[in-house]
């Protein structure tokens, strides 16, 4: 098991980090919201969990120990794999998802893509008495005085190596889809589809 990797970020895709190891490229599967904290050439450490299949060895790497071990714990639900999981970090930061199980919250559980009402049905059901309380952590897309998001997209945009003048011109692209709660990884998403399109 590798609990966590530590080395130089030699390339950040839309969907995984290459972190520089003792010579050997790591590819780990991160979420956007981890993909923007990291810039290529900059030193990083991240928590990982390794997913073993019959044809693969897969790598996730996380932002914080927190968001790791909800990936591990909403995995043993059933009907959830490493994919659903990851989403599931993406969408909702660990203190926002164990607040939606303690108050049978379906709504915010099908935000996550691949997640349909029966599925958070059962997340809720199998994972209320293990999951814990909220630990006052971070929260994804949280309204905090001039629009956070606005800062978050611009830097994971410039981590994956845009100019910040067209990071800019990103960010303003799609503000009108930010709404009273935005959702930076969604935002992220968007950004670095219209500057593909310019």
């Amino acid at each position: 098991m590798i609990a966590f990797v530590r080395g130089q970020v030699a390339a950040v895709t839309l969907n995984s980090a290459v972190l520089e190891v003792g010579g050997v490229g790591l590819e780990l599967m991160c979420t956007p919201g981890t993909l923007a904290t990291l810039r290529p050439g900059h030193a990083a450490t991240l928590p990982t969990s390794m997913v073993v299949r019959e044809d693969s060895l897969t790598l996730f790497g996380f932002a914080d120990e927190d968001e790791k071990q909800i990936f591990e714990l909403v995995q043993t639900a059933s009907g959830v794999g490493p994919k659903v999981a990851q989403a599931i970090t993406a969408v909702l930061a660990p203190d926002d998802l164990r607040r939606a199980i303690a108050s049978d919250d379906v709504k915010t559980l099908t935000r996550v893509p691949g997640i349909g009402q029966k599925g958070a049905q059962r997340i809720i059901l199998e994972l209320k008495d293990r999951i814990g309380a909220p630990t006052g952590g971070r929260t994804i897309g949280a309204p905090a005085g001039a629009a956070p998001w606005r800062d978050q997209v611009h830097q994971g945009l410039v981590g994956l190596g845009w100019p910040a003048r067209d990071a800019e011109k990103a960010v303003e692209s799609v503000s009108d889809l930010a709404g009273p709660s935005p959702d930076v990884p969604s935002l992220l998403r968007a950004a670095l589809q219209s500057l593909s399109r310019a």
